[in-house]
């Protein structure tokens, strides 16, 4: 299963961690590897995803434009929580 860690922070948006998660999950080939984390960032919540070795290929996809996809419906279901998110890709 996935994991969200960051407390309170991403508390702050836990619609759109959820459904970060669950597309995350959707796409790479290893969904117990996702883990996304919440901090405060300049009155926005940074929401970073990290994947499992070999998978970020698959998140970013080409030119971006999965990546860019995923920030999009992150960011409208932000909406529901009432913030603002950013969403990040993380090499781990």
């Amino acid at each position: 299963m996935s994991d969200v860690d960051g407390g309170s922070d991403t508390l702050a948006a836990p619609i759109a961690s959820a459904v970060l998660t669950h597309v995350v999950s959707s796409i790479v080939d290893d969904p117990e590897a996702v883990r996304v984390e919440g901090t405060p960032s300049k009155g926005r919540v940074k929401l970073q995803v990290k994947v499992g070795p070999g998978d970020l290929g698959r998140v970013i996809g080409r030119r971006g434009r999965t990546a860019q996809s995923i920030r999009t419906v992150v960011r409208a279901a932000a909406t529901r929580d009432g913030v603002d998110v950013d969403v990040d890709f993380v090499d781990d």
